[in-house]
């Protein structure tokens, strides 16, 4: 769960790094972003990279927070380094390329996250 959350604050931090640096550039006005990033092709895929993470949050923290509180990390502990390679890996696909190909790695790698979830939501709700 702490590599989860601080991947999602590192590609937050990147991204605030990024923008600051067009604003003192003079490149773009520090009111000229948009919360998306729209017009700006990797900064808006870094901002939907960090949406990932932050929509995916709440339902994996979830499946580790009820794991941690019924004393059952057994059921996610073993997947939990699968777990967040294949978010690392959605995330650096998601940044690198928008081709066919990507999009489609990317998928398998978001795939593999959702099927991990699935695994802990069964053990987890099987009691």
């Amino acid at each position: 769960m702490l590599g989860f959350v601080t991947w999602t604050l590192l590609l937050l931090v990147w991204m605030e790094i990024l923008r600051t640096h067009l604003v003192v550039s003079g490149r773009i006005p520090a009111n000229g972003f948009t919360p998306d990033n729209a017009g700006l092709s990797f900064l808006q895929r870094l901002a939907r990279a960090h949406a990932n993470c932050i929509e995916g949050l709440p339902i994996f923290g979830g499946f580790m927070g009820v794991a941690m509180m019924t004393s059952r990390t057994g059921i996610t502990d073993p997947l939990a380094y699968w777990f967040i390679a294949a978010r690392l890996i959605q995330s650096a696909i998601h940044l690198a390329s928008t081709s066919p190909n990507a999009v489609k790695a990317r998928f398998f790698a978001f795939a593999v996250q959702m099927a991990i979830g699935l695994y802990w939501a069964v053990k987890l709700l099987a009691g």
